[in-house]
């Protein structure tokens, strides 16, 4: 791999990590905003570490492990920066199980914002596919049962990928349900400073299997994944504590993430059922959709405020 596909992999990375942390980051604002400074300056502090270097160091490890579990817990690790062509085909010939995984996993996670999340409709039909939101629960579950009923034809751990993805998605899902509610009652008072923490780093577990999980559709290499995702998380802890109320006025960012994580769930579902899929289309496409997206968000911003003048 060559140093500019180097540099566009993790770019990427540090995009699509940015903008898919983005709820995070406003959900981290408004929780900082009501705790006090000796608290705010720790979870920024040792948030960063903690989501860095812990969260987003140690989740491609465990990932490894999970899909290539004869190497061992430690070998995994060790794999993850190694240049052993015995460990490099090892990971290679079980990657498709974690792709189709992942892929399962980012599919779903973009059919529950498209259909039942609210949202700022960034296009039309976005509309239609929210008041149909009943149907979502048919549709996941009619594609987990025909993407494991060819997968099957492939291995029975291929279908086992699928279910896990599937596994994840609801897992996730109902911590961001409970998410939702802890919130809300830490907003109107009665917890203490240190559970405002501990919930911190909770929610940001979980948006981290997002952009983990979404970082294999760029790349394999697990260094590339650390040092994007690292990048990334620092630049919403950024955000956090600086810009996060002019970002929320670029209200289509959150569109342009779904999007990307949806083409990056195809990326991933298509290699893992063997169709090839050059190495640089998963950065273009995240750059065109939130690039096309920012760009709406802007319009709409100069439109707001030549309206307010």
């Amino acid at each position: 791999m060559d140093f500019f596909s180097v540099l566009f992999i993790v770019v990427g990375l540090v995009v699509f990590e940015t903008v898919s942390s983005i709820d995070n980051a406003v959900i981290n604002a408004e929780v900082l905003s009501t705790m006090g400074a000796k608290a705010r300056r720790f979870f920024i502090t040792w948030g960063i570490f903690f989501a860095v270097f812990v969260v987003r160091g140690l989740l491609p490890w465990v990932i490894v492990f999970l899909t290539v579990p004869h190497l061992g817990f430690v070998g995994s690790f060790l794999a993850t920066f190694s240049n052993d062509p015995a460990v490099g085909q090892a990971i290679q010939s079980s990657a498709p199980i974690l792709l189709l995984g992942g892929g399962v996993f980012l599919l779903f996670l973009f059919l529950h914002w498209l259909f039942l999340e609210p949202k700022h409709f960034g296009l039309r039909a976005e509309c239609f596919f929210l008041n149909q939101g009943a149907w979502f629960y048919a549709l996941v579950s009619v594609a987990l049962a025909v993407i494991v009923w060819y997968a099957l034809k492939e291995s029975p751990m291929l279908a086992f990928g699928a279910v896990v993805g599937s596994t994840a998605f609801f897992i996730t899902h109902g911590f961001r349900q409970h998410a939702e509610e802890t919130e809300r009652r830490l907003m109107s008072g009665g917890m203490s400073d240190i559970s405002k923490i501990l919930f911190l780093e909770v929610i940001d577990m979980s948006f981290s299997i997002d952009g983990v999980l979404g970082a294999f559709a760029f790349t394999l290499s697990v260094p590339l994944i650390l040092l994007g995702n690292g990048i990334g998380a620092v630049v919403v802890r950024q955000l956090t504590i600086s810009n996060i109320d002019r970002v929320k006025k670029y209200v289509f960012l959150k569109n342009g993430a779904m999007y990307s994580i949806f083409f990056l769930g195809l990326v991933m579902t298509g290699h893992a059922f063997g169709l090839h899929i050059p190495e640089w289309f998963a950065p273009a496409i995240t750059f065109f959709i939130i690039g096309y997206f920012f760009h709406l968000s802007r319009q709409k911003l100069l439109l707001d405020n030549t309206l307010s003048v």
